[in-house]
């Protein structure tokens, strides 16, 4: 049976990491701070698709991971290209190191343009609006 209540807490924080990086990315806010806030945006959203199936939901920040774990949404070789390169960006480059790179601007813009297309995708195979995400009691 779904789990809709504990795929809803999920989506409720992913929600928020995605608000957070669409108003970053509107200010023209480091890149860098963004991809961040989209890679959690992202795995939260991922781990929602397994909560509402009562799975197992892993302690990996790994992305492309998550996305094989599900069966609710499909994902192509450029979209499993996409999450590898953001799961990089975040486990790799959120602290300084020698192979430190800033995401450009143009993947900056497709990972949040992805991210809102996987979230609005996941929000409506499990029949929960945006409206219930932001309905704090």
């Amino acid at each position: 049976m779904a789990n809709r209540v504990y795929a809803k807490e999920w989506l409720t924080f992913a929600y928020k990491n995605l608000l957070t990086a669409q108003h970053l990315y509107d200010v023209e806010h480091f890149t860098d701070i963004i991809i961040i806030d989209l890679q959690q945006a992202l795995e939260k959203t991922l781990k929602a698709l397994l909560a509402y199936q009562n799975l197992k939901i892993p302690k990996s920040h790994y992305l492309d991971e998550l996305s094989s774990l599900t069966e609710l949404i499909s994902f192509t070789d450029d979209d499993l290209t996409l999450l590898e390169r953001t799961t990089d960006f975040y486990k790799d480059d959120r602290y300084p190191n020698p192979n430190y790179t800033l995401p450009t601007l143009e993947e900056t813009s497709l990972t949040l343009e992805f991210t809102n297309e996987l979230f609005d995708k996941v929000c409506l195979k499990l029949n929960i609006s945006k409206e219930e995400l932001l309905n704090v009691d």
